[in-house]
């Protein structure tokens, strides 16, 4: 079996942020989903379990943060194309997001944008020219 990362994230609503992911190009697994939480595949290994709040309590010990006042982290997803990388942005403001946070990353080798889901979780949709960057090019 191969390594797997499930990020779980609070939402203040399950069938908004539903579909919000469902925007950027997830797929609902029914078997992990209810009224209280939707498991969101994003690819074979990454899963965003989007919990509702105070069902997300009670799986830690500390206060939940605001994340539409904090950032705790920043959720970067790696793009294929940079038509991809916009594609993705564009597709999070039509699913109730928020995009550019700050001005898009251009640097020749790498492209990046950000958006915000409608809980607040930052992404940074990313796409990379891995030949250019490590200067085999």
């Amino acid at each position: 079996m191969p390594k797997m990362i499930f990020l779980n994230l609070p939402v203040k609503d399950v069938a908004a942020a539903t579909h919000f992911y469902e925007a950027i190009g997830c797929a609902k697994n029914e078997q992990f989903s209810d009224e209280k939480a939707s498991s969101m595949v994003w690819s074979d290994t990454i899963t965003f379990m989007l919990l509702r709040q105070d069902y997300f309590e009670t799986f830690v010990t500390k206060p939940i943060a605001n994340s539409h006042e904090t950032v705790a982290m920043l959720i970067a997803l790696s793009c294929d194309s940079r038509e991809a990388v916009d594609s993705i942005t564009e597709a999070a403001a039509a699913g109730g997001g928020k995009i550019d946070l700050r001005e898009p990353q251009e640097l020749g080798f790498m492209y990046g944008r950000t958006f915000a889901d409608p809980d607040g979780h930052v992404f940074e949709p990313v796409w990379m020219d891995m030949g250019a960057a490590s200067g085999s090019e």
